[in-house]
């Protein structure tokens, strides 16, 4: 039986953005983004968008979000960004207009292929669409599509696309209802 040798893994082939880049955003996250003090929000705005995020107006993002690569970025107009939601951007995530993301969920864009003894990384884009509301805790994988108005609810793992105006819960969530909007 073949085993797992991480000794060969060679993630080489990945390359996000320059070296130096990288450094930079790496420190600007941690001091700026990710900090619960002093930064209001325009500001986190304003530094995401410096790096190359492309971010539509009336974003609200709180204290404590991490992204991982900004210039993978792009978030329509008038969406939440909640405390502590982490961002794992490896590659694009594109998240719509009026999105609410909520207090500690988290975008994971890259996972590792079990299957393989290397242990090889492995990537998926994100898309949230319009309307789509991620729940406290809870977690996209890489590779799927929240459609227009679905949610996630609370400390759930989406690992495959959520139809539009569906309700969805568990790990792995599973569709419970339709959402219906009132006025």
């Amino acid at each position: 039986m073949t085993k797992t040798d991480l000794s060969r893994f060679n993630n080489d082939w990945y390359q996000p953005g320059g070296a130096l880049k990288k450094l930079l955003w790496y420190f600007c996250n941690v001091l700026v983004l990710k900090n619960h003090l002093w930064f209001h929000g325009a500001s986190k705005i304003a530094l995401l968008r410096l790096f190359g995020a492309k971010i539509g107006k009336g974003v609200v993002l709180k204290p404590g979000v991490s992204v991982k690569y900004p210039w993978l970025l792009s978030i329509g107009n008038h969406t939440w960004i909640g405390e502590n939601v982490w961002i794992d951007n490896l590659t694009r995530v594109e998240i719509g207009s009026h999105v609410c993301i909520s207090q500690g969920a988290l975008l994971l864009c890259g996972n590792h292929d079990y299957k393989k003894s290397t242990f090889d990384l492995m990537l998926g884009e994100i898309t949230l669409e319009d309307g789509a509301w991620i729940g406290a805790k809870s977690v996209v994988s890489g590779g799927v599509r929240v459609k227009s108005h679905a949610v996630l609810s609370v400390n759930s793992v989406a690992s495959k696309d959520l139809e539009a105006y569906s309700i969805y819960r568990g790990n792995p969530a599973e569709k419970v209802k339709d959402r219906t909007i009132r006025v």
